[in-house]
């Protein structure tokens, strides 16, 4: 349409080639610039009103076509521009995670630049990921302008336990009082939302303090407020993950990384920022108080919760027990972990999230077609719901991105990817030949893509006994849990040289092996059985 003006195309971004990606920007000086950013935002304010607050991000997660400060400053002040001509109380409000994501790029001169493109006052930054990696740290207050210190915390709408509770306790009041501070206010900004009510709450609930929290005595208050009344095993199984899960001190995106959601190889990572015996005794406490506590909803959600952290956690167990027999060359280790995982566990955890209405993957997919004005459009919308979740886009460009623990994905998407990878583990040994990474990927994505065009309708209601189901799971698999915590025990202390006490034992385990501060009596029931403690 206008063939003489100057536009460029941004990188790419999210693994997808230009065919899906690659924005075109036109050049900021031409006239053309500010007729259609008038046009779009008087037609913007026609339909919805304003509250004078403009958002924009023109470099968010695209680097810029070039460097030079004249170009970064020159192109924000366009930008401005084409809102104060509708609006002449018009602020521009902006994320600062390109600061965070393309650090290489945006050093302090490009970030001064393109934020002193706009008149101090006149833009807001969001400090996207203060809870992790705050920016005004480094940017000297965004070198003046205004910012509002944000909590990420999810990524793609993960269902696995995570939380930063001390940066949230502690962060925004250290960045209120950082020196020359341009702190306006506190915010929320994840990527997905319902899951970990809990750190949502805390993080609304500090906005409104003036010095950090007890987070001892706001959780136990939060237990009560969440089920009713006060139950000490529920209140104890909170005060256990907050000392855990939700306490993540290092740098670590909430990217869930368990092995149960992602791709099977034999280099996943099991690492975590959490003592794995906390979460189990957690989920002990909370089948303790079901008999207290049934009636409660939000309570029900938090057992189904807890139950598919813990879950979470022996699938990696499993997962260590299946490389381990391969690198062994072992087909019955392989066989009888590999049978357990396929055909027990994950089968189980699909019915118990099943049997909740927040974890039904039948409930998002009805939700897209519902959207829908024909049927057409609604098969188009099922599609892009099934990949957003899983291959999220045509080549699995952000494979596994937005993980769900769902009812349906669980079996019908994540045990399928475990099945063919444990079967073809096994032939790599009866043929004696090495597992082969790249053709593997190459039969799994058959798999994955035929999950998005299965056609397969899943309830959107609950189905089974939330409580019976969990129950069950809790019998079966707990001792597990607890006949690990004891190998653990049983070769730290095979591996020593000389005597140690009972309390030097549980300090280096709980400092060497992720063993939390409560050790169950469970584990100490069964490293009795096996030998004697000096």
């Amino acid at each position: 349409l206008f063939p003489e003006e100057n536009i460029t195309r941004l990188g790419s971004w999210g693994h997808l080639n230009c065919s899906y990606s690659c924005s075109f920007l036109l050049d900021s000086k031409s006239s053309l610039f500010q007729k259609i950013g008038k046009m779009f935002l008087l037609e913007l304010v026609k339909e919805f009103g304003t509250n004078h607050i403009y958002s924009a991000d023109t470099f968010n997660e695209m680097t810029p076509s070039s460097s030079d400060p004249k170009y970064l400053s020159t192109t924000s002040n366009a930008v401005f521009k084409s809102m104060t001509q509708v609006d002449p109380l018009a602020v521009w409000l902006m994320q600062g995670w390109l600061f965070v994501s393309r650090p290489s790029f945006w050093q302090p001169t490009q970030i001064k630049a393109l934020l002193h493109g706009v008149p101090l006052g006149r833009m807001i930054i969001l400090d996207l990921f203060a809870d992790s990696r705050p920016a005004y740290s480094f940017t000297e207050s965004f070198y003046g302008q205004p910012f509002i210190w944000c909590m990420l915390h999810n990524f793609g709408g993960n269902t696995g336990m995570y939380g930063t509770i001390e940066t949230i306790n502690k962060g925004p009041f250290e960045a209120r009082f950082f020196p020359n501070s341009t702190m306006v206010g506190t915010g929320i900004a994840p990527e997905g939302i319902e899951q970990n009510d809990v750190v949502y709450e805390l993080m609304n609930e500090i906005g409104w303090c003036k010095e950090p929290l007890n987070l001892t005595e706001w959780v136990m208050s939060y237990a009560q407020r969440r089920y009713g009344k006060t139950n000490d095993d529920a209140v104890a199984a909170w005060l256990l993950l907050f000392q855990s899960v939700y306490n993540n001190t290092v740098y670590r995106k909430d990217h869930n990384r368990s092995p149960l959601v992602h791709k099977p190889s034999l280099k996943l990572d099991t690492s975590l920022w959490y003592n794995k015996s906390d979460v189990y005794e957690a989920w002990r406490r909370m089948q303790a108080a079901i008999s207290d506590l049934f009636t409660s909803e939000t309570f029900r959600y938090d057992l189904v919760d807890v139950t598919r952290q813990s879950v979470q956690l022996l699938v990696s167990e499993f997962y260590k027990d299946l490389k381990n027999a391969f690198l062994k060359y072992s087909i019955v280790g392989l066989q009888t972990s590999g049978n357990v995982l396929v055909h027990d566990l994950l089968p189980e955890l699909d019915k118990l999230l099943s049997s909740d209405k927040h974890f039904l993957l039948g409930h998002w997919l009805q939700t897209a077609r519902s959207l829908a004005t024909s049927e057409k459009e609604a098969d188009l919308y099922e599609f892009n719901a099934r990949s957003q979740i899983t291959l999220w886009g045509p080549d699995g460009n952000l494979l596994d991105y937005a993980n769900k623990q769902w009812g349906g994905l669980v079996n019908d998407y994540y045990a399928l990817r475990w099945d063919l990878f444990v079967s073809t583990l096994i032939k790599c040994l009866q043929k004696r030949i090495p597992f082969n990474q790249a053709h593997f990927n190459q039969i799994v994505f058959q798999l994955e893509q035929s999950f998005i065009v299965n056609k397969v309708k899943y309830p959107d209601k609950p189905m089974g006994n939330t409580f019976a189901i969990a129950k069950k799971l809790f019998l079966k698999y707990y001792p597990q849990a607890m006949k690990n915590a004891a190998s653990v025990i049983l070769k730290y202390l095979n591996d020593q040289n000389r005597p140690y006490s009972a309390q030097d034992v549980f300090g280096n385990l709980q400092r060497e092996y992720g063993f939390g501060k409560t050790i169950h009596s469970e584990t100490l029931l069964n490293v009795r059985l096996n030998l004697q403690v000096k």
